[in-house]
């Protein structure tokens, strides 16, 4: 084939050059106070409005091969851990600018990949004593938390204006008593959901609370650290506009707003955070108000479900959203049973089955004439020109559509659920046939109704029979908080549940249409942090701290006469000419983790630039060194809620203890994705194009960098 190649391993790496400029799009996704873009689809006009590295990089036009790279990482580290995708793409190109450095000082690719990888490893292996088990975490936060007080209306109960409202006075006060709750009326179906409607838990109940969590397990040198005091600032005045625990609170009455909506779920006791679960979801919420509540309810839920007061998971395969537009964001709850977005025409089925027991049928696979299973073989050498031949005449498919349809109603079967997509002419003949057609549901959808109806999935009408068919489902219309069903216009959102089925949906209200998958990715976000850091058993202090203990660790390296590390790689240099480019390297490592920092900083108005931020690093780092124990200095910060505080700080003096957490499997394996893949593109030192582009790069400006063969 014809191709063109040319040298990227020159001391300006092509390569590298683009994964920076690629990261540089992300900067301003670090931290708590991100910043939103909006993505405009030319083809189309329409907007959509993103607030993460996944979908950036779904939406940027990645032709080069180091951006394809950059694009298979991000999707990696999505689909293992939906979190740290923004800390992957600024190390990326943060490291990527510290490697083309070392380059341009002639420090040789073999020195530069043997000496970074061994400095992330023993950087990992270092910040294991900041690791907090969960255990602790949710102990103390039970037994000695600390929260704002929320602000009392006329009426006594608690809304959002109490941390909104600048006139209000905001303290903070150590309180072990139960969190309000406020009784609401029952008026759902019987079941195992009338435990949805036995109260109403107001959102601010376990806000904030959060003890001390720091204990330097792993650290020799840390036993300066009690970690079982906790300390309450004082009266606190200003409004918090730039915190993380403080972010975009809705403003409106929450008990006013939810009525007796049935969909709010509570918890068998007075605590909605079950042994400090909330709390945690609260610190690893990274100031998502509306997630943290959503969280608070579904592990309330499924904790009393499970009869576990102890260790609790979250079951990550029983939870779906639906995204409802037309409604304001505070109406976002929590629903028992399956809440998706059906047509107006269905709507009308469905009001036809109320208060009816549903006979119900699974399908796995597309509900089509043209479907088969996956492993299907046509004959080869054949070619179908008609599948199903109509000697009676009529339209194609007629005879399909007809058999189908009396194969539902034989057998009685009132709603169908299936997986894939369905026929528009089936779905409207069984809309005439008073049968409600669900299509495009999750497999775990299908599989809690197969438990609770007794109902199993088949792939083909054809293999129905009455032992595939389910009893015990019903279906309604989903309500508002205020009591009223939803009349949207082109779609409208309808609950289908059975008894005993533990499925929930978080159903998302908005009422700007470009922020539903905005939504969405928040709250998936915030559920599987608080997943992983249940199932790895602990977590990381946040705010900086594991990535200022880096640091510290790496200059320490850095000043040492001896190699970084005992790795096979490192041993088979000579000693001399690795310590020539050891300090180099070490430094161009650490530059990646001090300006994630700065960015942090500057992101979260702490700094005024990012000179005066990379300022504040420094001087916490002399601090610590001061300190004799890094790890203890850092773990006293975060119990005071004062790491990374710059002279700009708009609160200075503030001490509070609202901590923040950060899982630790996917900080830490995010930074070696991110390490990885600038290791890797820097390895590379040929780009071989072939196809058709050969002809446009040959008339391009860029075509004198290029050998043509």
């Amino acid at each position: 084939l014809p191709m063109a190649f040319r040298d990227v391993n020159a001391r300006r790496h092509i390569g590298l050059q683009q994964l920076s400029s690629l990261a540089s799009t992300g900067r301003t996704f670090l931290g708590p106070m991100k910043s939103h873009k909006f993505i405009v689809d030319e083809s189309t006009n329409q907007s959509t409005l993103i607030c993460s590295a996944v979908r950036l990089i779904e939406s940027l036009d990645l032709t080069s091969a180091a951006g394809q790279l950059l694009n298979e990482t991000i999707q990696a580290q999505n689909k293992e851990f939906k979190t740290g995708m923004s800390t992957l793409l600024f190390l990326v190109g943060a490291w990527s600018n510290a490697v083309v450095e070392c380059l341009q000082q002639n420090v040789p690719v073999p020195a530069i990949v043997s000496v970074m990888s061994e400095g992330l490893n023993s950087c990992c292996e270092r910040v294991q004593c900041l690791q907090i088990p969960i255990h602790d975490v949710k102990k103390e936060l039970c037994s000695s938390r600390v929260r704002p007080k929320a602000f009392e209306s006329k009426t006594g109960q608690v809304g959002h204006d109490g941390l909104t409202n600048p006139q209000n006075l905001l303290c903070f006060q150590r309180d072990t008593s139960a969190p309000e709750v406020i009784p609401i009326n029952s008026s759902s179906h019987q079941g195992d959901d009338c435990h949805f409607n036995k109260c109403l838990v107001s959102p601010l109940a376990g806000f904030g609370s959060v003890a001390s969590l720091v204990k330097a397990g792993a650290d020799k040198s840390s036993s300066v650290l009690s970690g079982s005091g906790v300390i309450a600032s004082s009266c606190i005045t200003q409004k918090l506009t730039h915190s993380r625990h403080f972010s975009t609170l809705g403003k409106s009455h929450f008990s006013s707003q939810q009525g007796n909506f049935q969909g709010y779920l509570s918890g068998p006791s007075a605590d909605p955070c079950g042994c400090g679960l909330g709390h945690l979801a609260m610190a690893l919420s990274h100031g998502n108000q509306t997630s943290v509540k959503l969280l608070q309810s579904i592990a309330a839920y499924q904790q009393e479900r499970a009869e576990c007061s102890g260790s609790s998971q979250i079951n990550i395969t029983e939870i779906v959203t639906c995204c409802v537009l037309g409604l304001p964001e505070s109406y976002s709850c929590v629903s028992p049973g399956f809440v998706t977005l059906v047509s107006p025409e269905q709507a009308t089925v469905i009001k036809h089955f109320a208060d009816k027991p549903l006979r119900i049928l699974l399908m796995d696979g597309d509900l089509t004439e043209q479907y088969r299973h996956l492993g299907f073989n046509r004959p080869q050498n054949v070619r179908t020109i008609l599948e199903h031949p109509n000697p009676q005449g009529g339209r194609a498919g007629d005879v399909w559509l007809s058999r189908m349809s009396d194969i539902l109603m034989t057998f009685e079967v009132n709603l169908v659920l299936v997986k894939g997509n369905v026929c528009e002419n089936f779905m409207e003949r069984c809309i005439a046939s008073s049968i409600l057609v669900i299509g495009c549901v999750a497999r775990d959808v299908l599989c809690a109704f197969g438990k609770v109806t007794g109902a199993r999935a088949v792939t083909y009408l054809s293999q129905l029979n009455a032992s595939c068919v389910g009893n015990g489902a019903w279906v309604e219309l989903w309500e508002a908080s205020d009591g009223r069903a939803m009349d949207l216009g082109e779609l409208v959102p309808a609950r289908i549940s059975a008894g005993g089925i533990p499925l929930l949906t978080a159903v998302l209200t908005t009422a700007l249409p470009s922020k539903v998958q905005l939504l969405e990715d928040q709250f998936w976000t915030s559920l599987y942090r608080l997943h992983h850091a249940l199932k790895d058993g602990k977590v990381f202090p946040g705010g900086g701290a594991v990535e200022l203990l880096c640091l510290s660790h790496i200059e320490v390296l850095a000043e040492q006469p001896e190699r970084p590390g005992n790795g096979k790689a490192v041993r088979e240099f000579p000693s001399p000419w690795l310590a020539e480019y050891k300090s180099i390297v070490l430094h161009a490592l650490a530059s990646g983790w001090k300006r994630y920092l700065s960015v942090v900083l500057c992101n979260t108005a702490k700094a005024r630039s990012e000179l005066e931020a990379c300022a504040a690093v420094d001087h916490h780092l002399q601090k610590a060194a001061a300190c004799g124990s890094p790890s203890a200095y850092i773990l006293e910060e975060f119990r005071r809620g004062r790491v990374l505080r710059a002279s700009s700080d708009p609160f200075p003096d503030q001490v509070t203890d609202l901590k923040v957490c950060d899982n630790i499997a996917a900080k830490t394996e995010a930074w070696r994705r991110a390490l990885d893949l600038v290791l890797l593109v820097l390895q590379t030192d040929t780009e071989i194009i072939t196809g058709p582009r050969r002809n446009q790069l040959l008339n391009s400006s860029v075509s004198s960098e290029f050998m043509f063969l």
